[in-house]
Protein backbone atom coordinates (compact mmCIF):
# COMPACT_ATOMS: atom_id res chain seq x y z
CA UNK A 1 0.00 0.00 0.00
CA UNK A 2 1.44 3.39 -0.99
CA UNK A 3 2.04 6.06 1.70
CA UNK A 4 -0.40 8.39 -0.07
CA UNK A 5 -3.18 5.80 0.09
CA UNK A 6 -2.37 5.07 3.75
CA UNK A 7 -2.66 8.77 4.58
CA UNK A 8 -6.06 8.99 2.87
CA UNK A 9 -7.40 5.92 4.67
CA UNK A 10 -6.14 7.20 8.04
CA UNK A 11 -7.78 10.56 7.35
CA UNK A 12 -11.09 8.87 6.49
CA UNK A 13 -10.96 6.69 9.61
CA UNK A 14 -10.24 9.74 11.76
CA UNK A 15 -13.06 11.66 10.08
CA UNK A 16 -15.58 8.87 10.70
CA UNK A 17 -14.36 8.26 14.27
CA UNK A 18 -14.67 11.93 15.21
CA UNK A 19 -17.85 12.69 13.27
CA UNK A 20 -19.95 9.91 14.85
CA UNK A 21 -19.79 11.19 18.45
CA UNK A 22 -19.79 14.70 17.03
CA UNK A 23 -23.40 14.21 15.88
CA UNK A 24 -24.58 13.92 19.47
CA UNK A 25 -22.32 16.73 20.68
CA UNK A 26 -23.84 19.07 18.10
CA UNK A 27 -27.41 17.96 18.84
CA UNK A 28 -26.78 18.36 22.59
CA UNK A 29 -25.54 21.89 21.82
CA UNK A 30 -22.21 20.93 23.38
CA UNK A 31 -20.05 21.29 20.28
CA UNK A 32 -17.48 23.41 22.13
CA UNK A 33 -17.08 20.61 24.65
CA UNK A 34 -15.11 18.80 21.95
CA UNK A 35 -12.69 21.72 21.85
CA UNK A 36 -12.37 21.68 25.64
CA UNK A 37 -11.83 17.93 25.87
CA UNK A 38 -9.39 17.89 22.93
CA UNK A 39 -7.17 20.32 24.83
CA UNK A 40 -7.57 19.23 28.44
CA UNK A 41 -6.88 15.53 27.84
CA UNK A 42 -3.27 16.57 27.30
CA UNK A 43 -3.17 16.85 31.10
CA UNK A 44 -4.27 13.21 31.38
CA UNK A 45 -1.56 12.15 28.94
CA UNK A 46 1.11 14.03 30.88
CA UNK A 47 0.08 12.73 34.30
CA UNK A 48 -0.21 9.15 33.02
CA UNK A 49 3.25 9.49 31.42
CA UNK A 50 4.72 10.49 34.76
CA UNK A 51 3.44 7.22 36.21
CA UNK A 52 4.38 4.80 33.40
CA UNK A 53 7.23 6.66 31.68
CA UNK A 54 6.19 5.36 28.26
CA UNK A 55 4.49 7.43 25.56
CA UNK A 56 3.17 4.26 23.87
CA UNK A 57 1.43 2.91 26.98
CA UNK A 58 -2.36 2.41 26.79
CA UNK A 59 -2.48 3.91 30.29
CA UNK A 60 -2.12 7.30 28.59
CA UNK A 61 -5.47 6.78 26.88
CA UNK A 62 -7.06 5.92 30.24
CA UNK A 63 -5.57 9.06 31.80
CA UNK A 64 -6.85 11.17 28.90
CA UNK A 65 -10.34 9.69 29.20
CA UNK A 66 -10.46 10.40 32.94
CA UNK A 67 -9.38 14.02 32.46
CA UNK A 68 -11.96 14.38 29.68
CA UNK A 69 -14.64 13.25 32.09
CA UNK A 70 -13.19 15.61 34.72
CA UNK A 71 -13.51 18.47 32.23
CA UNK A 72 -17.21 17.73 31.75
CA UNK A 73 -17.76 17.32 35.49
CA UNK A 74 -16.09 20.61 36.41
CA UNK A 75 -17.85 22.51 33.61
CA UNK A 76 -21.27 21.19 34.66
CA UNK A 77 -20.46 21.81 38.34
CA UNK A 78 -19.89 25.49 37.60
CA UNK A 79 -23.08 25.66 35.51
CA UNK A 80 -25.09 24.23 38.41
CA UNK A 81 -24.22 27.34 40.41
CA UNK A 82 -26.61 29.13 37.99
CA UNK A 83 -24.22 32.06 37.88
CA UNK A 84 -22.16 31.04 34.84
CA UNK A 85 -23.42 29.70 31.48
CA UNK A 86 -22.05 26.52 29.91
CA UNK A 87 -19.95 28.34 27.30
CA UNK A 88 -18.33 30.50 29.96
CA UNK A 89 -17.62 27.49 32.18
CA UNK A 90 -15.96 25.68 29.25
CA UNK A 91 -13.94 28.81 28.52
CA UNK A 92 -12.74 28.75 32.13
CA UNK A 93 -12.01 25.05 32.66
CA UNK A 94 -10.45 24.25 29.27
CA UNK A 95 -7.54 26.75 29.38
CA UNK A 96 -7.06 26.05 33.11
CA UNK A 97 -6.44 22.31 32.69
CA UNK A 98 -4.58 22.74 29.41
CA UNK A 99 -2.27 25.33 30.98
CA UNK A 100 -1.45 22.95 33.82
CA UNK A 101 -0.44 20.36 31.22
CA UNK A 102 1.79 22.87 29.42
CA UNK A 103 3.44 23.89 32.71
CA UNK A 104 4.08 20.26 33.66
CA UNK A 105 5.60 19.50 30.25
CA UNK A 106 7.89 22.54 30.22
CA UNK A 107 8.93 22.05 33.87
CA UNK A 108 9.29 18.30 34.24
CA UNK A 109 9.23 16.76 30.76
CA UNK A 110 11.13 19.18 28.56
CA UNK A 111 13.38 16.37 27.30
CA UNK A 112 10.52 14.08 26.39
CA UNK A 113 9.33 13.76 22.79
CA UNK A 114 5.93 15.32 23.46
CA UNK A 115 5.61 18.20 21.02
CA UNK A 116 2.84 20.69 21.76
CA UNK A 117 2.76 21.85 18.12
CA UNK A 118 2.28 18.26 16.95
CA UNK A 119 -0.51 17.76 19.47
CA UNK A 120 -2.32 20.86 18.23
CA UNK A 121 -1.68 20.69 14.50
CA UNK A 122 -0.62 17.10 13.80
CA UNK A 123 0.82 16.00 10.48
CA UNK A 124 -0.92 13.29 8.53
CA UNK A 125 1.94 13.04 6.06
CA UNK A 126 4.15 11.53 8.79
CA UNK A 127 1.61 8.94 9.95
CA UNK A 128 2.81 6.19 7.54
CA UNK A 129 6.33 6.36 9.05
CA UNK A 130 5.11 4.94 12.38
CA UNK A 131 4.80 1.28 11.37
CA UNK A 132 3.25 -1.75 13.04
CA UNK A 133 5.88 -4.47 12.79
CA UNK A 134 5.20 -7.90 14.31
CA UNK A 135 7.53 -10.90 13.96
CA UNK A 136 9.51 -8.95 11.39
CA UNK A 137 6.45 -8.37 9.20
CA UNK A 138 5.34 -4.83 8.31
CA UNK A 139 1.55 -4.67 8.68
CA UNK A 140 1.30 -0.99 7.77
CA UNK A 141 0.92 2.28 9.66
CA UNK A 142 -0.03 1.98 13.34
CA UNK A 143 -2.59 4.77 12.97
CA UNK A 144 -4.58 2.62 10.53
CA UNK A 145 -5.21 -0.01 13.16
CA UNK A 146 -5.64 2.43 16.05
CA UNK A 147 -8.25 4.53 14.26
CA UNK A 148 -9.99 1.46 12.84
CA UNK A 149 -10.33 0.14 16.39
CA UNK A 150 -11.63 3.52 17.63
CA UNK A 151 -14.15 3.66 14.78
CA UNK A 152 -15.44 0.18 15.63
CA UNK A 153 -15.58 1.15 19.32
CA UNK A 154 -17.66 4.25 18.49
CA UNK A 155 -20.01 2.29 16.23
CA UNK A 156 -20.54 -0.43 18.86
CA UNK A 157 -21.16 2.17 21.58
CA UNK A 158 -23.72 4.05 19.49
CA UNK A 159 -25.48 0.83 18.47
CA UNK A 160 -25.63 -0.43 22.06
CA UNK A 161 -26.76 2.86 23.57
CA UNK A 162 -28.61 4.40 20.62
CA UNK A 163 -31.94 4.59 22.45
CA UNK A 164 -30.32 6.06 25.56
CA UNK A 165 -28.28 8.56 23.56
CA UNK A 166 -31.33 9.63 21.60
CA UNK A 167 -33.42 10.15 24.75
CA UNK A 168 -30.72 11.97 26.71
CA UNK A 169 -29.89 14.14 23.71
CA UNK A 170 -33.42 15.40 23.06
CA UNK A 171 -35.14 15.03 26.44
CA UNK A 172 -32.97 14.14 29.43
CA UNK A 173 -35.87 14.58 31.87
CA UNK A 174 -38.04 12.09 30.02
CA UNK A 175 -35.11 9.66 29.89
CA UNK A 176 -34.76 9.92 33.67
CA UNK A 177 -38.51 9.21 34.12
CA UNK A 178 -38.16 6.09 31.97
CA UNK A 179 -35.42 4.82 34.26
CA UNK A 180 -32.33 5.77 32.25
CA UNK A 181 -29.45 7.63 33.87
CA UNK A 182 -28.63 10.70 31.76
CA UNK A 183 -25.60 11.49 33.93
CA UNK A 184 -24.07 8.04 33.50
CA UNK A 185 -24.70 7.99 29.75
CA UNK A 186 -23.25 11.48 29.45
CA UNK A 187 -20.03 10.61 31.26
CA UNK A 188 -19.62 7.36 29.32
CA UNK A 189 -20.13 9.27 26.10
CA UNK A 190 -17.69 12.03 27.05
CA UNK A 191 -15.17 9.35 27.99
CA UNK A 192 -15.57 7.94 24.48
CA UNK A 193 -15.03 11.43 23.03
CA UNK A 194 -11.83 11.71 25.08
CA UNK A 195 -10.54 8.33 23.88
CA UNK A 196 -11.32 9.27 20.28
CA UNK A 197 -9.51 12.60 20.59
CA UNK A 198 -6.34 11.22 22.20
CA UNK A 199 -6.17 8.35 19.70
CA UNK A 200 -6.17 10.83 16.81
CA UNK A 201 -3.53 13.08 18.36
CA UNK A 202 -0.42 11.60 16.76
CA UNK A 203 -2.00 11.45 13.31
CA UNK A 204 -4.01 14.64 12.93
CA UNK A 205 -3.71 16.83 16.03
CA UNK A 206 -6.33 18.62 18.09
CA UNK A 207 -7.45 21.13 15.45
CA UNK A 208 -8.59 18.49 12.98
CA UNK A 209 -10.23 16.42 15.72
CA UNK A 210 -12.40 19.42 16.63
CA UNK A 211 -13.06 20.19 12.96
CA UNK A 212 -14.36 16.70 12.21
CA UNK A 213 -16.35 16.47 15.45
CA UNK A 214 -18.21 19.67 14.59
CA UNK A 215 -17.97 20.29 10.83
CA UNK A 216 -19.71 17.30 9.19
CA UNK A 217 -22.37 16.90 11.94
CA UNK A 218 -23.40 20.55 11.94
CA UNK A 219 -23.47 20.54 8.12
CA UNK A 220 -25.69 17.45 8.12
CA UNK A 221 -28.01 19.01 10.71
CA UNK A 222 -28.77 21.77 8.20
CA UNK A 223 -30.05 19.21 5.71
CA UNK A 224 -32.30 17.01 7.87
CA UNK A 225 -34.00 16.81 11.26
CA UNK A 226 -34.03 13.01 11.54
CA UNK A 227 -31.33 11.51 13.75
CA UNK A 228 -30.56 8.42 11.64
CA UNK A 229 -30.44 10.50 8.46
CA UNK A 230 -28.20 13.02 10.22
CA UNK A 231 -25.75 10.26 11.16
CA UNK A 232 -25.74 8.87 7.61
CA UNK A 233 -25.27 12.30 6.01
CA UNK A 234 -22.54 13.13 8.52
CA UNK A 235 -20.50 10.14 7.39
CA UNK A 236 -21.07 10.98 3.71
CA UNK A 237 -20.03 14.61 4.24
CA UNK A 238 -16.99 13.55 6.28
CA UNK A 239 -15.93 11.21 3.46
CA UNK A 240 -16.39 13.84 0.75
CA UNK A 241 -14.58 16.52 2.76
CA UNK A 242 -11.66 14.21 3.50
CA UNK A 243 -11.14 13.11 -0.11
CA UNK A 244 -11.64 16.63 -1.47
CA UNK A 245 -9.40 18.24 1.16
CA UNK A 246 -6.64 15.69 0.66
CA UNK A 247 -6.60 16.15 -3.12
CA UNK A 248 -6.46 19.94 -2.73
CA UNK A 249 -3.55 19.66 -0.29
CA UNK A 250 -1.65 17.44 -2.74
CA UNK A 251 -2.29 19.74 -5.70
CA UNK A 252 -1.15 22.89 -3.87
CA UNK A 253 1.44 21.12 -1.65
CA UNK A 254 0.05 22.51 1.61
CA UNK A 255 -0.74 21.15 5.08
CA UNK A 256 -3.11 18.18 4.89
CA UNK A 257 -4.66 18.75 8.30
CA UNK A 258 -5.09 22.47 7.64
CA UNK A 259 -6.69 21.84 4.26
CA UNK A 260 -9.08 19.24 5.67
CA UNK A 261 -10.19 21.61 8.44
CA UNK A 262 -10.64 24.43 5.91
CA UNK A 263 -12.66 22.14 3.63
CA UNK A 264 -14.97 21.25 6.53
CA UNK A 265 -15.57 24.94 7.18
CA UNK A 266 -16.11 25.86 3.51
CA UNK A 267 -18.56 23.01 2.91
CA UNK A 268 -20.51 24.10 5.98
CA UNK A 269 -20.62 27.72 4.78
CA UNK A 270 -21.76 26.62 1.31
CA UNK A 271 -24.51 24.47 2.85
CA UNK A 272 -25.53 27.27 5.19
CA UNK A 273 -25.93 29.61 2.25
CA UNK A 274 -27.63 27.38 -0.29
CA UNK A 275 -29.62 24.60 1.42
CA UNK A 276 -33.41 24.81 1.63
CA UNK A 277 -33.19 26.31 5.10
CA UNK A 278 -30.12 28.37 4.29
CA UNK A 279 -29.49 32.10 4.13
CA UNK A 280 -29.85 32.54 0.36
CA UNK A 281 -33.03 30.46 0.19
CA UNK A 282 -34.47 32.35 3.17
CA UNK A 283 -33.70 35.71 1.55
CA UNK A 284 -35.42 34.63 -1.67
CA UNK A 285 -38.43 33.39 0.29
CA UNK A 286 -38.69 36.64 2.24
CA UNK A 287 -38.42 38.61 -0.97
CA UNK A 288 -41.13 36.46 -2.52
CA UNK A 289 -43.38 36.90 0.52
CA UNK A 290 -42.83 40.65 0.46
CA UNK A 291 -43.77 40.75 -3.21
CA UNK A 292 -46.92 38.72 -2.55
CA UNK A 293 -48.00 40.96 0.34
CA UNK A 294 -47.31 44.07 -1.73
CA UNK A 295 -49.35 42.65 -4.61
CA UNK A 296 -52.21 41.82 -2.22
CA UNK A 297 -52.13 45.42 -0.99
CA UNK A 298 -52.74 46.61 -4.53
CA UNK A 299 -55.47 44.02 -5.06
CA UNK A 300 -57.23 45.16 -1.86
CA UNK A 301 -57.06 48.74 -3.02
CA UNK A 302 -58.46 47.91 -6.45
CA UNK A 303 -61.24 45.78 -4.97
CA UNK A 304 -62.19 48.44 -2.42
CA UNK A 305 -62.64 51.14 -5.11
CA UNK A 306 -63.98 48.89 -7.85
CA UNK A 307 -67.19 50.14 -9.49
CA UNK A 308 -67.30 53.25 -7.31
CA UNK A 309 -67.35 56.96 -8.18
CA UNK A 310 -63.71 57.19 -7.06
CA UNK A 311 -62.49 54.34 -9.25
CA UNK A 312 -61.05 56.58 -11.98
CA UNK A 313 -59.20 58.67 -9.43
CA UNK A 314 -58.03 55.87 -7.10
CA UNK A 315 -57.27 53.09 -9.61
CA UNK A 316 -55.79 55.15 -12.43
CA UNK A 317 -52.32 54.26 -13.69
CA UNK A 318 -51.20 57.84 -13.18
CA UNK A 319 -52.49 58.30 -9.61
CA UNK A 320 -52.67 54.92 -7.82
CA UNK A 321 -49.04 55.04 -6.68
CA UNK A 322 -49.79 58.25 -4.76
CA UNK A 323 -52.72 56.61 -2.95
CA UNK A 324 -50.67 53.51 -2.13
CA UNK A 325 -47.66 55.68 -1.16
CA UNK A 326 -45.47 53.75 -3.60
CA UNK A 327 -42.73 54.78 -5.98
CA UNK A 328 -43.49 54.45 -9.67
CA UNK A 329 -40.87 51.70 -9.99
CA UNK A 330 -42.59 49.60 -7.33
CA UNK A 331 -45.96 50.09 -9.00
CA UNK A 332 -44.56 49.00 -12.36
CA UNK A 333 -43.24 45.77 -10.80
CA UNK A 334 -46.59 44.96 -9.18
CA UNK A 335 -48.45 45.67 -12.43
CA UNK A 336 -46.04 43.37 -14.24
CA UNK A 337 -46.57 40.52 -11.76
CA UNK A 338 -50.31 41.14 -11.60
CA UNK A 339 -50.68 40.93 -15.37
CA UNK A 340 -48.36 37.90 -15.51
CA UNK A 341 -50.55 36.01 -13.02
CA UNK A 342 -53.74 37.16 -14.80
CA UNK A 343 -54.90 39.08 -11.70
CA UNK A 344 -55.34 42.49 -13.33
CA UNK A 345 -55.99 44.09 -16.70
CA UNK A 346 -55.65 47.70 -17.82
CA UNK A 347 -58.67 49.23 -19.57
CA UNK A 348 -58.56 52.87 -20.65
CA UNK A 349 -55.77 53.71 -18.20
CA UNK A 350 -57.72 52.13 -15.33
CA UNK A 351 -56.39 49.07 -13.49
CA UNK A 352 -59.16 46.51 -13.13
CA UNK A 353 -59.33 43.14 -11.42
CA UNK A 354 -59.87 40.00 -13.40
CA UNK A 355 -62.18 37.35 -11.99
CA UNK A 356 -59.12 35.50 -10.74
CA UNK A 357 -57.73 38.69 -9.17
CA UNK A 358 -61.04 39.41 -7.45
CA UNK A 359 -61.08 35.89 -6.02
CA UNK A 360 -57.50 36.28 -4.79
CA UNK A 361 -58.39 39.58 -3.14
CA UNK A 362 -61.44 38.07 -1.41
CA UNK A 363 -59.52 35.00 -0.20
CA UNK A 364 -56.65 37.10 1.11
CA UNK A 365 -59.07 39.46 2.81
CA UNK A 366 -60.86 36.52 4.44
CA UNK A 367 -57.54 35.10 5.69
CA UNK A 368 -56.71 38.47 7.18
CA UNK A 369 -60.06 38.65 8.96
CA UNK A 370 -59.68 35.10 10.26
CA UNK A 371 -56.20 35.78 11.61
CA UNK A 372 -57.52 38.76 13.53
Amino acid sequence: MSPSLEVQIIAILVAFSCALPGVFLVLKKQAMMSDAISHTILLGIVIAFFFVGNLNSPILILGAALVGILTVFLSELIVKSRVVAIDASIGLISPFLFSIAVILITRFASGVHLDLDAVLLGELAFAPFDRLILFGIDFGAKSLYIMAFILILNIVFILLFYKELKLTTFDASFAFILGFSPVLINYLFMGLVSITAVSAFSAVGTILVISFMVGPPITASLLTQKLKTTIFLTLIIALINTILGFQISVIFDISIAGTLATTNALVFIFTLLFNRRGIIYTLFQRRKQKRIYTLYTMLFHLYHHEDTELEKQENSLSTIHHHLNWKQRQLNKMIYFGKKENLIVIIKDIIKLTECGRRYALDAYQELIDSI
